[in-house]
């Protein structure tokens, strides 16, 4: 049952990181955020916003809590099988990260629109965004490798399978799939037609939140895919609860670091650059 406390233990790692480290540190990047507003649009820019956030924060935080005692309780009948738990880890990362992300998101929108507003109208050379403005080459040419080391990992336990495996030829089908959708995904994230009531800085911030958000989960799923396989290959399976729970553990701030990155600038002639530009009014 070592395998079950180091769970507990690694569970209760996810709602510090989830609950406690995340929202401190996004609330310290609003406070610079809203520091740069003009005094007089401060206070009609959302003023109980970070007292909403710590509440919902506190809340995620108290629900942990709650679901650590019940795991506690179950930990200890005769039929625990960690597949509960695996399900408890998921559903609290999903609520816990998903749900203080999107409200922190919606409050750059308005600050981003705030801004603009102060700003008045003015005139400015747009220019045409490619991927490489919203997510490095790096963490592209991570993704791709990801695929491709995947790819031989199949290959390899497809000579040392184990039960439960589904093949080679299955698994990676599916994360080509999973890649194939991600690609479309992409496509019409960075070239969709745009809303007439979307401002060009609202809409770069949701080009940018969207695009990491495909990038880097398909660096996710074959990461916890392959996690998933090995401790399969190694018949430590008993122990996939435990891995989960640091793998979301680890993956939260990553993904909210990259989330809230702002874009990146294009070099002249370097990717993401296009010297194509258009000069409108704003």
């Amino acid at each position: 049952m070592i395998e079950a406390y180091a769970f507990l233990a690694a569970f209760t790692v996810q709602i510090l990181v989830l609950s406690v480290l995340i929202p401190a540190w996004c609330i310290g990047k609003l406070r610079v955020q809203l520091a740069r507003l003009p005094a007089e649009l401060l206070a009609d820019t959302h003023p109980g916003f970070l007292t909403r956030y710590r509440a919902l924060t506190l809340g995620l935080a108290v629900l942990g809590l709650l679901l650590l005692g019940w795991l506690f309780s179950d930990l200890r009948s005769a039929d625990w099988n960690g597949g509960k738990a695996q399900i408890v880890a998921i559903g609290y990362f999903m609520a816990a990260f998903l749900l203080p992300l999107f409200l922190y998101g919606r409050l750059v929108v308005s600050i981003i629109k705030e801004q603009k507003s102060a700003e008045g109208k003015r005139t400015a050379i747009l220019q045409r965004r490619g991927l490489f403005d919203f997510v490095s080459p790096f963490v592209v040419f991570l993704a791709v490798l990801a695929y491709f080391l995947f790819a031989a990992f199949t290959i390899y336990i497809e000579q040392h399978p184990f039960a439960g495996y589904a093949g080679a030829l299955v698994n990676l089908g599916g994360i080509t799939l999973v890649y194939a959708a991600n690609a479309i995904a992409l496509y019409v994230t960075l070239y969709g037609g745009k809303s007439p009531l979307e401002t060009h800085s609202s809409r770069l911030h949701t080009i940018g939140v969207s695009v990491k958000s495909i990038v880097y989960s398909c660096i996710l799923m074959v990461a916890f895919t392959s996690l998933h396989f090995s401790l399969g290959l190694l018949d430590l399976r008993s122990w996939g609860p435990f891995a989960l729970s640091i793998f979301l553990a680890i993956s939260a701030p990553l993904a909210a670091v990259g989330f809230t990155a702002p874009m990146r600038k294009p070099e002249a002639g370097g990717p993401g650059s296009d010297t194509r530009l258009l000069q409108r009014e704003i």
